[in-house]
């Protein structure tokens, strides 16, 4: 995989050639965190594996009953966090789809240089090769849900154990492709929890071209992460999870706060799949933030030519944008 071209080449073949088929340390934790947080256990979480070797990137797996595996998370520090003695805000930055796909993504898009000398904290978690960032219908495989994991158990935990703001004006969520969809229905189902939500290459809108990305959610994460199962339910969905769900369908909930789109505009020479993929993620943001406009919701958009892939200027530029916004360290 090219550093800046996380393709879905996987999933296309394991998932039979559908048609164009949108997917899509050092030491202790901190000093003020009791030890049974430092440990990890509470919110659900026990952690099994862990590495704080290096001053900025700490690694940490957990085993959870959200999850049938240890799911694991990079937390990235700021330079200065363990001399400063400041608090930081968040982000919460969520990988794609696909095999090739986990909670390492952003080290190879080097999130590390992007975010040298700046006062942010970075958490990266595992999201399954197809979780789409939902607690699934159905599973034949144990537990996934990947929802539950992230705002009931790891948000709690990383403000125990990490000197955070913990309230709106704290955090930020953003991602790339299903995490940038993630991104976005995060920032709108718990709408009291991010100040910030960014989309890079991430599909708002899930009913359009006759339920496009339902339809992949549901064939992707059976053939990748639920053993036959699906996110949104087949042959018919649950349609209360799906409007929940659903970015263009949650506009106000987009109110106050910040946006950040990115979408490509032309093929992606590397592969056809991600074509497909780009093609729907543009048609579906224009649509959201159409949406936007008429609803007097300000935020800020990019359509630039090329395929589904991380952007790192733009990645750069959110970064920038999400500290400005968000409460200063």
């Amino acid at each position: 995989m090219a550093a800046n071209h996380p393709t879905r080449r996987n999933i296309l073949k394991t998932a039979g050639g559908l048609s164009a088929a949108m997917a899509l340390g050092a030491g202790g934790v901190l000093s003020a965190a009791s030890p049974a947080a430092a440990v990890g256990d509470g919110f659900g979480l026990r952690i099994v594996d862990r590495n704080e070797n290096d001053h900025r990137m700490w690694y940490y797996r957990f085993d959870t009953e959200a999850i049938g595996w240890d799911p694991a998370v990079n937390v990235l520090l700021p330079d200065d966090y363990h001399w400063s003695g400041r608090t930081y805000p968040v982000l919460y930055l969520f990988h794609g789809g696909g095999t090739d796909q986990d909670f390492i993504t952003f080290d190879r898009e080097r999130i590390r240089d992007w975010t040298a000398g700046k006062p942010i904290i970075v958490v990266m978690p595992d999201g399954g090769h197809a979780g789409w960032y939902s607690n699934p219908v159905s599973s034949n495989v144990g537990p996934r849900n990947w929802e539950h994991f992230h705002i009931a158990q790891l948000l709690p935990w990383v403000e125990a154990n990490f000197r955070t703001f913990a309230e709106y004006d704290g955090r930020a969520v953003g991602g790339f492709s299903m995490g940038g969809f993630g991104a976005l229905k995060y920032a709108a189902k718990y709408w009291g929890h991010f100040a910030s939500v960014s989309a890079h290459s991430g599909p708002a809108s899930m009913r359009r071209d006759n339920g496009l990305v339902t339809h992949w959610a549901n064939l992707s994460s059976a053939a990748l992460d639920l053993g036959g199962g699906t996110v949104y339910g087949a042959p018919l969905w649950d349609e209360a999870r799906v409007n929940a769900d659903n970015p263009v369908q949650r506009i106000e909930s987009y109110r106050n706060k910040r946006v950040f789109l990115v979408a490509g505009t032309s093929p992606d020479p590397i592969s056809w799949f991600d074509t497909a993929n780009e093609t729907q993620v543009l048609a579906g943001q224009r649509e959201f933030r159409g949406l936007l406009d008429r609803a007097g919701i300000p935020h800020e958009s990019h359509e630039v030519p090329g395929g589904h892939f991380v952007r790192h200027d733009l990645l750069d530029h959110d970064i920038n944008g999400i500290i400005a916004r968000l409460r200063k360290a």
